[in-house]
């Protein structure tokens, strides 16, 4: 039994380091030169409740990776991340969408997300960002502008 149990031992202790390493090949947990940022996305609505919207996110310039996706300031759309594309993600764009069916719907300026971003390298990212539909809660679209900030501010 102390044989076997020794083998064990011997083989767990020396594939505990390979898997680890691969592990990290995989999922770096860090890179030189690498930070992470937020950046917040608002739709300025007017005085016409939002109740939908969709958007597309693209880095024009630097090495920029998504690793995360928070929902917004207002109730109607904090509760939950909005809704995004994840095979998007893998040619350095992001399309999001939400809805609410809430009551209360926001008004003017609301951060609707904010993308959590790792960036690598010194260049200093550029980014694209679309407007593809802002709705009310009868589904008419409204006009709307999308914009963003960098940063910790919320």
């Amino acid at each position: 039994m102390k044989t076997v149990t020794a083998i064990i031992l011997t083989s767990v202790c020396a594939i505990v380091p390979v898997l680890a390493r691969q592990a990290e090949q995989d999922y770096p947990t860090s890179q030189a030169g690498a930070r992470f940022a937020p950046l917040h996305i608002y739709l300025e609505s007017g005085e016409r409740p939002l109740a939908a919207f969709q958007f597309e996110l693209k880095a024009t310039a630097g090495q920029v990776k998504i690793v995360g996706v928070e929902g917004g300031s207002h109730e109607a759309f904090s509760k939950t991340p909005p809704y995004y594309d994840p095979a998007a993600l893998t040619k350095d764009r992001i399309i999001i969408a939400a809805f609410s069916t809430q009551r209360d719907l926001p008004k003017g300026r609301t951060r609707v997300a904010t993308l959590h971003l790792q960036i690598s390298g010194d260049a200093e990212p550029q980014y694209e960002l679309k407007l593809m539909v802002a709705a009310d809660a009868d589904g008419k679209e409204i006009p709307a502008e999308i914009s963003f900030e960098k940063g910790e501010q919320k």
